[in-house]
C-alpha cells in the first residue's frame, strides 16, 4: 500500500462523501480513513455510503490492520486514529477529549495519520461549518504529505474548505466531480511503498497527539502553549494557547481543544444556556411571589408586605431578559459571520 487517505466532512458530508466515493474505482490502491462530524447518534453512515462505493465500507474497530481498497469510518462518540507498528499501520480507536467540541474530530484523525504516514499521506477536506480539520492539514503539510480541499464554491458549506485554503498552502482544489480522479492520479503518481518515518516529527504534533491518545500531561502542554486567560468550556480548566498562531488554537489540561472560532461558538452556546437559566428563575420567582402575595391577602394580611410588587418586578425583569436571550440566539446561526 502506498498511500493512506484522511477525509473529513461535516455539514452537507453524506451528499458530499456519497458522490465522491462513487467514482473511487475497485482496486483502489491505498486505505481511505473518514471523519463525519456525528457525535454521539448511532450512524449508518457505512451502510450508506456502501450502496455506492465499489470498496468495503465499515466503521473502524480498534488496531485494525489498514489495508489498501478498504473504506473505515470514525464511529460515533469515538476518536479514530492512526499509529504505525513497524511496516504496518493500525487503527486506534478511543474516547480521548473532544477536540472543537466533537468526538470524532477531524483534526485528530490528521494528526495521527500525518504523524505515522508522513509523506505517504492525502488528507481531503469537504463541506462543513467552523475550521475544523485546518489544524490537521498543517500537520499533514508539516510532515511532507498533500493537502486536498473541495472548492468553496462547489461546497453545500464552503467554511471548512474555506478555512483551509486560507490558512494551509493547499495542493488541489477541486470540485467534488474531479476529486476521486485526483486523488487516483495522486495515489498512481506515488510509487514508493510505505515505510516507517525516520525524520521526527515537530513537538506540537506529537504531544497533540499523546493528549488524543491520553498520554498528555501538563508539561507537554508548557512545551507548546502558554496560559491564557480563558476556560475550557467543557471542564473549566485553564487553556493554554497553543503557540502556533494560525489558525489560533488553545487545549486545556485534560487535553479539550479549540480553534478561536470554535470556541467563540461555545461561548455564545455558554451565555445562551446561562441566559435561559436565569430566565426561567425569574419566571418561577414571578410565580412563587404571586402565589405567596394570595396567600397572605386570603389570610387577610393587609397590606401583604411587597410581594405583588416583587411578582411585577420579576415579569419585568423575565421580559428585558428574553429580549436579550431572543438577541442572543438570532446571533447564532451556525456560521462564523
Amino acid at each position: 500500500m502506498n498511500n493512506l487517505i484522511v477525509i473529513g466532512a461535516s455539514a452537507g458530508g453524506v451528499e458530499a462523501l456519497t458522490r465522491m466515493l462513487s467514482d473511487i474505482p475497485q482496486g483502489f490502491p491505498a486505505a481511505i480513513l473518514i471523519v463525519m462530524h456525528i457525535g454521539q447518534h448511532p450512524s449508518i453512515l457505512p451502510q450508506i455510503l456502501a450502496r455506492r462505493c465499489a470498496l468495503p465500507v465499515s466503521h473502524a474497530r480498534h488496531h485494525e490492520e489498514l489495508k489498501a481498497g478498504m473504506v473505515l469510518i470514525a464511529p460515533p462518540d469515538r476518536h479514530l486514529l492512526v499509529e504505525q507498528h513497524g511496516t504496518a499501520w493500525r487503527t486506534v480507536v478511543t474516547r480521548g477529549p473532544k477536540e472543537n467540541h466533537t468526538r470524532p474530530a477531524i483534526d485528530t484523525l490528521f494528526r495521527s495519520a500525518a504523524l505515522s504516514g508522513g509523506k505517504h499521506v492525502i488528507g481531503v477536506i469537504l463541506t462543513g461549518y467552523l475550521d475544523d480539520g485546518t489544524a490537521g492539514l498543517q500537520a499533514i503539510k508539516a510532515r511532507g504529505g498533500k493537502a486536498m480541499v473541495q472548492d468553496p464554491a462547489d461546497a453545500i458549506v464552503p467554511d471548512m474548505p474555506r478555512h483551509a485554503l486560507h490558512q494551509v498552502a493547499v495542493d488541489m482544489s477541486v470540485p467534488l466531480a474531479g476529486m476521486a480522479g485526483a486523488l487516483v492520479a495522486l495515489v498512481e503518481a506515488s510509487a514508493a511503498p510505505m515505510t516507517p518515518q525516520a525524520a521526527p516529527a515537530p513537538d506540537w504534533i506529537d504531544i497533540e497527539n499523546n493528549f488524543a491518545m491520553g498520554l498528555g500531561n501538563m508539561d507537554q502542554l508548557k512545551h507548546i502553549a502558554t496560559p491564557s486567560q480563558y476556560s475550557c468550556p467543557e471542564c473549566g480548566g485553564a487553556l493554554f494557547q497553543l503557540n502556533i498562531r494560525q489558525p489560533c488554537r488553545f487545549r486545556c489540561h485534560t487535553g479539550h481543544s479549540y480553534t478561536l472560532l470554535a470556541l467563540v461558538e461555545q461561548q455564545d452556546a455558554a451565555v445562551e444556556a446561562a441566559l435561559s437559566s436565569a430566565l426561567r428563575a425569574l419566571q418561577e420567582k414571578e410565580s412563587l411571589a404571586e402565589q405567596l402575595a394570595a396567600e397572605l391577602i386570603g389570610r387577610s394580611m393587609f397590606p401583604e408586605p411587597g410581594y405583588a410588587a416583587l411578582a411585577r418586578q420579576a415579569r419585568t425583569d423575565a421580559g428585558i431578559l428574553r429580549e436579550v436571550l431572543s438577541r442572543q440566539q438570532g446571533g447564532s446561526d451556525g456560521s462564523e459571520d
